[in-house]
């Protein structure tokens, strides 16, 4: 399938396809108000790019149309590994949890500094909704609850 292009219309895809992510980033420094937007309308019918929540996103036909190959992977974009510290509270709490004989809530508060109902809050905000850990507890034989990380997923 042929289509005709302009200048304009060939730079802002060659450039959008160059970067990593097929973003629509750039356009020239004429391009301004509603020439920009027509340049994107023809674009969207033409069915060359099409819109990726606020922004634009090069389509497989753009590298059909200006002859080059279509990428294998889809173009997803990069999510950075979560940054972990070792020196930290929480570490030290999971670090606990980890171990066979697990924790109590008095041995955490007194290795943290925290209160209780902070030690608690960790556990249902940042263990179990932010790190997706799934912690258990049982009874242990003075009757305090010890809690552990449930390794079985």
């Amino acid at each position: 399938m042929t289509m005709k292009l302009t200048d304009t219309q060939t730079l802002i895809l060659n450039t959008a396809i160059q970067s990593s992510d097929g973003l629509l980033s750039w356009f020239p420094d004429n391009l301004k108000g509603g020439a920009r937007d027509k340049v994107l309308g023809s674009l969207l019918r033409q069915g060359l790019i099409q819109i990726d929540g606020k922004t634009h996103r090069v389509t497989d036909l753009a590298y059909e149309t200006l002859g080059l190959a279509v990428p294998t992977a889809s173009i997803e974009p990069i999510k950075a590994a979560p940054r972990t510290r070792g020196n930290t509270k929480q570490a030290q709490i999971i670090a606990m949890l980890q171990r066979p004989e697990g924790a109590t809530i008095s041995q955490i508060v007194e290795a943290t500094g925290w209160q209780p109902h902070t030690v608690r809050g960790t556990f249902a905000g940042a263990f179990k909704k932010k790190l997706g850990l799934t912690l258990i507890s049982s009874k242990d034989d003075h009757g305090q609850r010890v809690y552990r990380i449930d390794h079985t997923d």
